[in-house]
């Protein structure tokens, strides 16, 4: 995609290609899933802070697979089970994907999610960090934590409110429903939805337009923009981990997902 001085960087779970102006970050795992390990998200969190130094590039572009754009965070990650280690490590690594989110957050390039298939808990919350969303037309959006027991954390029930209003962003994050790509697009999730297989095209043609203005008013006016609609968002998600953390304790949880994984309707009780 785009001219022929492209330089590719390839790293363990995901592919940067530099065209001028206008970055893609590829991230594919290659499991067909995209799930969000510990690791792969550690090094999203890193690329995001290598691009804070870099003044050349003025758009980022952040895209799945052609078929999914992330199934959410990999709960079969050996480093997700936790071990028996103690609290103040265990709260820690509950850092690991609000400082990911965070990182693409807080950068001062515009960033332009591609989403193609499912994007599903972990992979919302990363692409509500970002500025702008752009879908194929059978992508769908879910989130699962609350119907198995847990919270939705990692900062964005904020950054869902600033897109969708308080009243939707309740509806997608109490009910864990799938919503389609043209209802994401009616809800404000997401800026556009294009043909299957169309987004990264025109993800890219969006980023060449924004890259085209001058780079500093481009910066400042994100930012301004950014502090207008989200000053007070850490305030109310500072506790979020330890509010999962929380929810970990619970008898309910423990019931969501035992009975998720047979495949019965669960029972809960507030314990």
């Amino acid at each position: 995609m785009g001219g022929q001085n492209v330089a590719i960087e390839k790293r363990d779970f995901a592919t940067i290609e530099r065209d001028g102006p206008v970055a893609i970050v590829r991230y594919d795992r290659g499991d067909g899933l995209n799930a969000l390990s510990r690791a792969a998200m550690r090094e999203l969190t890193q690329i995001a802070r290598d691009f804070r130094d870099d003044i050349d590039t003025h758009v980022i572009v952040l895209t799945g697979t052609a078929k999914i754009f992330s199934a959410g965070a990999d709960l079969k990650d050996p480093e997700m089970a936790g071990g028996q280690e103690g609290l103040l490590a265990r709260r820690h690594g509950l850092k690991v994907g609000p400082d990911m989110c965070d990182a693409w957050e807080d950068l001062e390039q515009l960033t332009i999610c591609a989403i193609e298939g499912h994007c599903i808990g972990g992979g919302v919350a990363l692409v509500g960090s970002c500025d702008i969303r752009i879908a194929g037309q059978s992508a769908g959006f879910r989130l699962p934590e609350i119907p198995l027991g847990m919270n939705m954390s990692w900062h964005s029930n904020p950054r869902l409110v600033n897109l969708m209003g308080p009243a939707r962003a309740k509806l997608f994050v109490i009910l864990g429903e799938v919503l389609k790509a043209p209802d994401a697009l009616d809800w404000r999730l997401v800026e556009d939805v294009v043909a299957d297989g169309g987004a990264l095209d025109a993800a890219f043609d969006l980023a060449r337009r924004a890259a085209a203005v001058p780079p500093v008013p481009l910066r400042m006016s994100k930012q301004s923009i950014e502090m207008a609609a989200k000053a007070l968002n850490p305030v109310s998600t500072y506790m979020d981990r330890d509010q999962f953390a929380l929810a970990a304790t619970g008898k309910d949880q423990r019931e969501a997902i035992t009975a998720f994984l047979e495949k019965r309707t669960p029972k809960f009780t507030g314990e």
